[in-house]
């Protein structure tokens, strides 16, 4: 299983769009490489988590071709995890298709602003080409050859935002981005249905700053506490990688400065365009 991660900031993405922060200036200064896009990420080139605004540049970038694209699960409807205006174009004269039909798994306020945002272009020819799957927190899907279980993430009181775990019947990827500490009836539910994950992503927004219980976001010591949860549950194990994904620009997430939270917890910050094999 190839997990590529094409984008790897919080909302504002960073350097954050509107600010003239010292950090955010900095790391303009430092150029591409320091440069992270919305969360976004790709396994085998088939399945897609999460749609943002830059999906259409991270596609250029690294070289994915979103004609083949099957399925994407969007973990919930906000902005920069579900831009959907983009799908008016899967057909008629914008695109000729690899894959017939894009499957999109989502919850109710996902359907809501698909609607929304397609309403006033969406053509009779490109709508067949899309087909929306409504998903909930605790759901079991057949997704294409992979195994997916939806649990809840701690993140939104207006919609049941939702995380992932995905297996393609050998090795397992557990995706906790956007959220504050998982509950334990969600970690419960993943050890009972048998997740065993070779690699799990978590949120990392406030890096080094704890967020505590009820965050809608995480920092590396929250992740911690969840690690040991999922360890003790069988969840993941010793070999399991442990990311960290998901920054604010507040954090300065650096390259160079996160070598040191990398070196103190044992994880692996990703950057946009990092890919994973397990």
């Amino acid at each position: 299983m190839k997990i590529s991660f094409l984008g790897t900031a919080a909302a504002e993405g960073v350097p954050s769009l509107f600010c003239n922060c010292e950090y955010c200036n900095n790391i303009r200064k430092k150029g591409a490489s320091e440069f992270r896009s919305r969360t976004q990420v790709m396994i085998d080139g088939k399945l897609c988590i999460d749609f943002p605004p830059e999906a259409y540049s991270n596609s250029l970038k690294y070289g994915y071709n979103f004609s083949a694209l099957q399925y994407l699960l969007v973990t919930h409807s906000h902005m920069d995890h579900f831009y959907a205006h983009d799908f008016i174009l899967r057909g008629y004269k914008y695109a000729k298709l690899a894959a017939p039909v894009l499957e999109i798994y989502g919850n109710e306020e996902v359907r809501a602003v698909y609607g929304e945002c397609t309403a006033r272009e969406m053509k009779a020819e490109v709508a067949p080409n899309l087909k929306f799957n409504l998903i909930a927190p605790y759901s079991k899907l057949k997704v294409g050859a992979y195994d997916v279980m939806a649990i809840p993430a701690q993140h939104s009181k207006t919609e049941d935002a939702l995380l992932f775990y995905i297996s393609d019947g050998k090795r397992g990827y557990l995706h906790l981005h956007d959220t504050g500490r998982i509950c334990d009836k969600a970690l419960d539910f993943l050890k009972d249905n048998g997740a065993k994950a070779h690699a799990v992503a978590f949120d990392c927004t406030f890096v080094e700053q704890t967020a505590g219980e009820i965050s809608r976001h995480m920092g590396i010591e929250d992740d911690m506490v969840i690690k040991e949860k999922l360890l003790s549950r069988g969840i993941i194990d010793k070999d399991t990688k442990i990311i960290i994904t998901h920054f604010s620009h507040n954090a300065n997430p650096t390259r160079e400065r996160l070598k040191g939270v990398e070196e103190k917890y044992g994880v692996v910050a990703a950057y946009d365009g990092m890919e994973v094999d397990i």
